[in-house]
């Protein structure tokens, strides 16, 4: 007879309360299978934390978001965010879906490129483009989106030394009745300098004003904000056909959609609060339908939405590393996957779940990661089961920017793997070794010679 594990015996306040809607809480169920596939078996094989990406997640949520849109406007076209999460096998499973390519960096731009992108299916966004990043643009036909007006002069100028005609679109920052306004980056709506941007494009006569850009903000929860934004630029493209004639070729109006995540301090799950892409696609659609826009002039209507459509697909497993009290008494759980790998942990109540079968026992947690500071919280506070030191855990929802924003510190980034269609696995991402680190340094001469390494052999 197998022996059963150990349970220490605990002394909790019970706390009923009123139950929600939903009911009482619940026991907090494990997850141990992704896709079919034993999260133990991964572990097992690939090293303890680990990145998972389920494939068939991915393209059913990018199926999922283009009939949303489709069913309810003409001309779509989805533009995976580089930014987002770019790692090339990522990258590749929504070029194969149809996606076009949305860069903010030359080293973006490039990755596109190697990737395979015809180069004028690449937008080209960021506030910060190379002299050298804007030639290599136009030479490409690429759709360059301007953020300020020292680009467009720098695009004017290029225009006349070149004989390829750039294509342009600006970018265009408004109140659209959320907070913080988004007034960093592109040219604002209501002070008249968007309007002023086009003009000096129209006045160039050496650029392609082809489109108009917007990106309200990110993790947007309202619908109705995205209504606003297509009402405007829509307004900003029929002016433009009354002014010069010209029929602008798509509105894009950018991402910023909510995940089904749990953002810190918000009273009821992300789950249950999020708007669906059906939610999302009625406000915008209507607006655009709506507007001034002769029928047979609709744009073409571009989204590069990016956290909504991956960070389903994402987990991290792992393993409990030790439990303690701290001086309050409460239980503080330390897993092996801390901040520097799980940026998002600072923005959400990431939901995180045992992978083997667990008892009912829980208690008020918190769960820290291994790095020796003290802002390495991955949850603050979260009623837990009693995990012990070599249990796995695995974290929901991560796909979304961790994997471009996660940092070297301490400890080394880990494998990250994808199960395919078929339930197979495939390593996407090697795990960081010491050589990994010491291949990017020099060492200048006069510090190659050890003290140490001389006295030892004198």
């Amino acid at each position: 007879m197998e022996k059963q594990a150990f349970e220490r015996p605990i002394i909790q306040k019970l706390n009923a309360g009123l139950p929600s809607k939903y009911g009482l809480a619940r026991k907090l169920e494990p997850i141990s299978h992704i896709d079919g596939v034993a999260i133990s078996s991964i572990i097992k094989q690939y090293g303890s934390p680990v990145f998972i990406f389920s494939e068939n997640t991915i393209r059913r949520t990018y199926k999922d978001a283009y009939r949303a849109f489709s069913s309810r406007y003409p001309k779509v076209q989805f533009a995976w965010s580089y930014k987002t999460n770019y790692l090339n096998a990522i990258c590749q499973i929504f070029h194969q879906e149809g996606a076009w390519a949305e860069v903010v960096s030359g080293f973006e731009y490039d990755k596109a490129i190697a990737n395979g992108i015809p180069s004028e299916l690449i937008i080209f966004n960021g506030p910060d483009k190379s002299l050298e990043d804007l030639r290599k643009a136009i030479i490409n036909g690429s759709l360059i989106h301007i953020d300020h007006f020292d680009e467009l002069y720098d695009i004017i100028k290029l225009s006349k030394e070149m004989s390829e005609k750039p294509r342009v679109a600006i970018r265009v920052n408004m109140d659209v009745g959320i907070y913080p306004k988004w007034d960093r980056f592109g040219f604002n709506y209501e002070n008249g300098e968007a309007w002023d941007a086009l003009n000096r494009i129209m006045a160039s006569k050496k650029l392609e004003l082809v489109g108009l850009h917007t990106h309200i903000g990110t993790y947007i929860m309202s619908t109705e904000a995205y209504k606003i934004a297509a009402s405007k630029l829509a307004k900003l493209a029929v002016d433009l056909e009354k002014k010069y004639g010209l029929a602008i070729q798509y509105i894009d109006i950018g991402g910023g959609f909510a995940s089904k995540n749990t953002l810190r301090g918000s009273y009821y799950p992300g789950t249950d609060t999020a708007p669906s892409f059906d939610d999302f696609a009625e406000a915008i659609t209507s607006a655009l339908l709506s507007s001034d826009i002769k029928p047979q002039n609709l744009p073409l209507l571009i989204l590069e939405t990016g956290r909504a459509l991956i960070d389903e697909a994402g987990y991290l497993a792992g393993t409990v590393l030790a439990n303690k009290r701290l001086s309050d008494g409460r239980r503080a759980t330390i897993i092996d996957a801390g901040v520097n790998v799980l940026f998002t942990a600072f923005w959400y109540e990431h939901d995180i779940r045992p992978v083997e079968p667990i008892s009912e026992q829980s208690e008020d947690t918190t769960i820290y990661g291994p790095l020796c500071m003290n802002i390495d919280v991955v949850r603050y506070n979260v009623m837990f089961p009693l995990l012990k030191k070599g249990d796995h855990y695995v974290i929901r929802r991560v796909g979304a920017y961790n994997n471009t924003q996660w940092l070297q510190f301490i400890n080394m980034r880990p494998n990250i793997v994808l199960i395919d269609k078929s339930g197979n696995l495939h390593l996407i991402r090697k795990k960081e070794t010491l050589d990994t680190i010491n291949s990017m340094e020099v060492i200048p001469e006069h510090l190659k010679e050890n003290y140490y390494h001389n006295m030892a052999t004198k």
